[in-house]
């Protein structure tokens, strides 16, 4: 069976495994599944439920660094897009990003302004506003399309 390694580090951390199943939108199965293929042994019932992680932090365990400042996810996707689960609500990778770097909420949809394709460095994000005033400043300095 091949491992996830952030089921994997969940596992070892602790959390129990409808948390895991929950935050990674996967079946309880998966969980148990990868759990035996560690050789780890079966949860213990009851007791106190585990915290939540910090979302920078459930955000850093799902990214990997790509040369040049990007970074790539690792984490689930969903028809395509990288998606956390937090709390029972999806949410993407770019809009977590762009919380992480930026204080205002985002305009219109959330993309890599880098040209790297899936990259989810919070530095690298733009909403519709600031993609707006980049084609505005373009167009003031080289003109309209001819």
């Amino acid at each position: 069976m091949k491992v996830r390694a952030d089921i994997a580090d969940m596992l070892r951390a602790g959390i129990p495994h409808t948390t895991i199943a929950r935050q990674l939108n996967i079946s309880d199965k998966t969980v148990s599944a990868t759990r035996v293929a560690l050789g780890l042994p079966a949860p213990q019932l009851g007791g106190r439920r585990s915290p939540l992680v910090p979302l920078a932090e459930a955000f850093a365990a799902r990214t990997a660094p790509v040369p040049g400042g990007h970074l790539r996810w690792t984490g689930y996707h969903t028809e395509g897009r990288p998606i956390l689960r937090r709390q029972g609500k999806p949410l993407t990778a770019q809009r977590i990003a762009w919380s992480l770097h930026h204080t205002r909420p985002p305009v219109g949809p959330v993309r890599a302004g880098c040209g790297y394709r899936g990259c989810v460095a919070p530095a690298h994000m733009e909403d519709r506003e600031m993609r707006d005033q980049l084609k505005s400043q373009m167009t003031s300095i080289f003109g309209g399309a001819a």
